[in-house]
């Protein structure tokens, strides 16, 4: 059974740092770009970072430029997104996902993705 299984979610004060996983069961994040998105209550799912199969070129949203950095093990079949200087409206579900392609647009299309973990929320306030 193909899964994608996120972990690493919680309560966190403002301007503290969280580390989400991703690891895929049933296939391998080989030929995949993995990426996050994350929901808020009230409000659309929206891209927040993707790494590309080779692992050398990612893409961030700009309300996380600078804070949140993404990675990927493919030994390990995970990726990673550690999250610093973590605000308020950083608060939501993230959802792992995958698809075999790459593109200037990929944080803008989730409709386009192959497969969606289940979410880990996590919640920044003080």
């Amino acid at each position: 059974q193909l899964q994608l299984v996120e972990s690493g979610g919680g309560l966190v004060q403002p301007g503290g740092s969280l580390r989400l996983s991703c690891t895929a069961s049933g296939f391998t994040f080989d030929y995949y770009t993995v990426g996050w998105f994350r929901q808020a209550p009230g409000k659309e799912r929206e891209g927040v970072s993707c790494i590309n199969f080779r692992g050398d070129d990612t893409k961030y949203a700009d309300s996380v430029k600078g804070r949140f950095t993404i990675s990927r093990d493919d030994a390990k079949n995970t990726v990673y997104l550690q999250m610093n200087g973590l605000k308020p409206e950083d608060s939501g579900v993230y959802f792992c996902t995958v698809a075999r392609w790459y593109g200037s647009n990929w944080l803008d299309n989730y409709n386009g993705m192959d497969y969606w973990g289940k979410g880990t929320l996590v919640t920044v306030s003080a």
